[in-house]
């Protein structure tokens, strides 16, 4: 089983963790794109530079597994591969699980073009994207107070449509099923 908490660890009763890493056995997958032609959209590639502080009760993520997993977030929204995400405020030694940290992520991401003809336009298409504890197969239901401070993050720095975005966290505790985000984001054509 992959999943970032790997590299983070749960604070919780062993009995909740445990039940939440077998809610997660065999299940995973990323949302992919309609089976029908994709529709091509001049975008051009934006550049982004943001930070926010993450303050979980419930999970606790080492910085590095942080850095890892908001990378992957923002892989799977579009985010280009050059992206950079550093974490900082863990204490200890770099490995040490902690529930606060500050995290800044260095990124770009599409938007539509306003003229197709502008120079270094990339080929972008709308994208099926659906982030919840089951998918894609890095996510777990320890998530949730993650995703509810990456909320600013992803809804002002993606370009995202029909975007339907719920958290439903209760701290020290793991939510089953405490959150979703489902939509389209634009995302480039593969070699576009």
């Amino acid at each position: 089983m992959r999943h970032a908490n790997r590299s983070s660890l749960l604070s919780c009763g062993p009995a909740a963790a445990l039940a939440a890493l077998a809610a997660l056995a065999g299940l995973g997958g990323l949302a992919s794109a309609d089976t029908a032609p994709a529709e091509v959209v001049s975008s051009r590639w934006q550049h982004h530079q943001v930070k926010f502080d993450y303050q979980g009760f419930t999970t606790a993520y080492t910085c590095d597994g942080l850095e890892n997993h908001v990378r992957q977030i923002l892989q799977l929204l579009g985010a280009r591969k050059d992206l950079s995400v550093s974490a900082a405020g863990c204490p200890g030694p770099f490995d040490t699980p902690s529930h606060t940290a500050w995290v800044r992520a260095d990124f770009y991401s599409l938007a539509p073009a306003v003229d197709a003809n502008e120079p270094d336009t990339v080929r972008g298409h709308w994208t099926a994207v659906a982030v919840t504890p089951a998918r894609p197969d890095f996510m777990g239901d320890g998530d949730c107070e993650l995703i509810q401070e990456m909320k600013s993050l992803i809804t002002g720095n993606f370009t995202l449509r029909d975007v339907e975005y719920r958290t439903d966290c209760y701290p020290h505790q793991i939510t089953l099923n405490g959150f979703s985000i489902t939509g389209q984001a634009l995302r480039p054509l593969p070699h576009g």
